[in-house]
This record gives C-alpha cells, sequence and structure tokens, in this order.
C-alpha cells in the first residue's frame, strides 16, 4: 500500500481533501494511505509554540527547527523509506515530470508544510528535496502540499480507476490535453465535431493529436516552442507546420518507366 503524509500545524486541510473524490475512493480500497503528523505535538515550549522572531530582525515568525525537525524525523519513522519534500517558495517549480519521477522512486511521499514568514534554514539538511507550486504567496504550505500529493497519488498504480487516464492527460507528454466532448451530441447550437461521431479510431487519434500540438500552440507558446523538436515530419504535416513532401508520380508502360523527373528508367526484362 503506498502512503503519504503530511507534516503540518493544520490536520484539517488533509482529512476533508483525502477523504472524498478519487484520493477518498483510492483510501476506502486499501490501495492508498495517508497520516499527518501535528508539529505542535514536538514543541519544547509548554505553550506548544513552534515559532519565533526572526535573528535580524524584521515582520514576522520563523518557524523553529527543533519542533520541525522533531515532527519530520516522526514522518520518516513512519514511512520507512518516504522521500521528504519540503514546500517552500524557495524550492524548484513542480511539474508533471516531478511528479512522475516522485510516483517512481517513492512508495512513501513525506510532504512538509511551513508556514507564518518561514522556515529555519537549518531544516532543510533534513528533508531530500524543496519544492514550490508557483511564483506566488500562500498563507502556508498546506494547499502545496495537496497539489503535489494530489498530482503523485494518481500516479500510483491502483489510485486511478482508469489507469489510462493517467496517460492521456494534459502533459502525460508534456503536450496539453486535446478538447473532450461528451452528449448531447449539439448544445445550444454548438456540435460535437463530426470525427468523433464516425467510429473511425484511426481519425480520431489523428485528430486528438493535432487538437493536443494545436491548442499547446495557441495557449502555452513557451511550452509549444520547447516540445517542437519532438513532433515528428508527418505530425508537423498535419499541423500545417511544413507542407506535404511532393509525390513521386510513376508511369508504367513498354518502353520504361517515367518518374515526376521526366526521366527515364530501363524497363525490367520479361
Amino acid at each position: 500500500m503506498r502512503h503519504i503524509c503530511f507534516v503540518s500545524l493544520f490536520p484539517e486541510y488533509f482529512e476533508a481533501a483525502m477523504g472524498c473524490s478519487i484520493m477518498g475512493r483510492a483510501v476506502a480500497r486499501g490501495v492508498l494511505d495517508y497520516s499527518v503528523v501535528q508539529i505542535r505535538d514536538f514543541s519544547l515550549d509548554r505553550h506548544r509554540r513552534v515559532d519565533d522572531a526572526p535573528y535580524g530582525g524584521g515582520a514576522g515568525l520563523v518557524m523553529k527547527p527543533e519542533p520541525m525537525v522533531a515532527a519530520i524525523e516522526s514522518a520518516r519513522s513512519r514511512c520507512q523509506g518516504g522521500r521528504v519534500v519540503l514546500m517552500t517558495p524557495q524550492g524548484a517549480v513542480f511539474s508533471q515530470q516531478h511528479a512522475r519521477r516522485l510516483s517512481r522512486e517513492t512508495e512513501a511521499l513525506i510532504l512538509v508544510c511551513g508556514h507564518y514568514e518561514g522556515v529555519d534554514e537549518r531544516v532543510s539538511g533534513y528533508v531530500d528535496e524543496e519544492m514550490t507550486i508557483g511564483d506566488y504567496v500562500l498563507t502556508g504550505g498546506e494547499l502545496a502540499a495537496l497539489v503535489v500529493g494530489d498530482a503523485v497519488c494518481r500516479l500510483w498504480p491502483g489510485v486511478l480507476g482508469n489507469e489510462a487516464s493517467a496517460v492521456e492527460e494534459s502533459f502525460s507528454e508534456g503536450w496539453l490535453e486535446y478538447p473532450q466532448y461528451t452528449r448531447p451530441a449539439c448544445f445550444r447550437g454548438e456540435a460535437v465535431p463530426s470525427v468523433l461521431l464516425g467510429g473511425h479510431h484511426g481519425e480520431v487519434a489523428r485528430w486528438r493529436r493535432c487538437q493536443s500540438i494545436e491548442r499547446t500552440r495557441e495557449r502555452r507558446p513557451e511550452l509549444f516552442e520547447q516540445l517542437l523538436p519532438t513532433l515528428s515530419l508527418q505530425e508537423r504535416v498535419w499541423t500545417g507546420l511544413e507542407p506535404a513532401p511532393p509525390k513521386v508520380r510513376r508511369r508504367h508502360g513498354n518502353h520504361g518507366v517515367s518518374s515526376s523527373d521526366g526521366q527515364k528508367t530501363p524497363d525490367r526484362e520479361k
């Protein structure tokens, strides 16, 4: 069974999120388990304080290293071999590639949530890596940890009802996902593309691939430029990025074979 552990000051964030939808069903089926380590339980202060004023002055409070490190060590003891990720604005920007790597590297993921003005720098020596979900400021690391946890968990075997779903989604191969449609076939005058109604699987696959490429070009041009070298010649032609190669026209007869350049080749011996 795969396990995800959240190290946090606010366990209630995770009780709701991990109890519903896909994650909740995976927990109910016994495919996934989760736990929360309360950082305050490791406070050395009789008032259970976990923060203090920063050395050197400045606004806000900084999370103390003693309770943070003790909580991380407790999580490691629960999740033997689990990979510890600290959610912090100074970390690497999380992506689908990170999610795939983490899903392969570990069967237990430990996500540490900072709060207040930040975390004592010495805590970084007790984690395996640091991550952020974007260049903006949140009140704490809980929401970021849920994003990372959700993205990784759904790639673990058995969590999704249909394993193919994880392969065909946006960013699974770097490209944005193609447009999706369901019933009714026409809604307020807007019809489903006819190719999806024809039952020709090859044509559907080609349409979806072209739409995925075009959508990425329109909505994420910087991503499109990165992925452009991975396109095959056929895909470039499909999407109009390159003209179709000229067709070679051959004429067979008694006086040889004429190619499109007008040159003749000798007849075969009969």
